[in-house]
Order: structure tokens, then sequence, then C-alpha cells
């Protein structure tokens, strides 16, 4: 009797402290759903707890440039396909209810359905550190601009002697 692998399709549902996967077979059953912290800790957990289902083929990430980038990279230095899954839309999640558990098994069903295909952008390189840096230097020059604005409008209400001393 010989006996088939396993082949695991999961989705993730991102938040900034706790990140909620729901793994599928190559059926579409679901093996499981579980909650783990947004942490290196948690990603390695994660991991483990899906290869323990079997061989995983890809995962189905929300948030890739936000809350799940950390996890996005762990994945992808695991070896494992990552796909971006889009955040459910009002309607739906009204229809189905919202549960962390729910949008997990939405975003997996997304990608084995192939209705998702999309490959976050790698963050880990150059072209990022320099995105990073522009992302900065324009936050830094707005700060510099509105400060300077309130700067103006408060010396229009100041005292004569303190306008004419600037």
């Amino acid at each position: 009797m010989t006996r088939t692998t396993t082949v695991v399709t999961a989705g993730m549902d991102t938040h900034a402290e706790v990140h909620h996967a729901a793994a599928l077979d190559q059926y579409g059953h679901l093996l499981g759903t579980r909650a783990f912290p947004a942490t290196t800790k948690g990603y390695r957990q994660l991991l483990a707890w899906l290869h323990g289902h079997g061989a995983v083929q890809r995962v189905g990430v929300e948030g890739t440039g936000s809350y799940g980038a950390g996890l996005t990279r762990t994945l992808r230095a695991a070896g494992v396909q990552v796909i971006e899954i889009n955040r459910p839309h009002a309607h739906t999640r009204a229809r189905r209810g919202k549960t962390d558990a729910i949008d997990a098994k939405a975003a997996a069903r997304k990608v084995q359905s192939g209705d998702c295909q999309a490959i976050p952008k790698d963050t880990t390189g150059v072209i990022e550190a320099i995105r990073q840096l522009h992302l900065v230097r324009a936050s830094a020059v707005k700060a510099r601009t509105a400060a300077l604005t309130q700067m103006g409008e408060v010396l229009v209400t100041a005292p004569a002697t303190v306008r004419e001393s600037v």
C-alpha cells in the first residue's frame, strides 16, 4: 500500500500582533486553523505546523507589504511560494461573517482556486532600501514644511516686538 503525501495550501490573515493560519489539503479539505504570534519564533512555529500537515505548496498572505511583510520574508527564505491576497470586500465579509479563521480559510481557498496569483514584491534588496530612504526623506520634508507654516502662523499673533525682531 502506497501512502500519498498531502499537499498543503495555506492562507494567512495577518495582524500587528498575531497571524491566523488555515491549512487545506490538495482536495480543499480543511486540515486546521491556528493563531501564531507575529514574531520570528511565531513564524518558525507556523512553518513547523504547516509542514506537520504535509508538503507545503503555497501560502496566501494578506498584507504582504504591511503586517505580513516579516512573515512573507520568512516563508520565502524557507523556500515556500507566497501569493499576495487582497483583503476581502466588505460585502463578502458581511455575508460570510468575520473572524480571523474565516479570513484565513478564504485566503487559502483563493490561492488553491487560482483566483489570486500575484507574487508579492521582494522587500529584502537594494531597491527596497532606497524606497525606504525616499519614504523617510519625503516624511522629513513634509514635517519641516508643516513646522515652518506653523511658526509663520504663530508669528502673526505674536507681540509686535517679537514680530519685528524676526
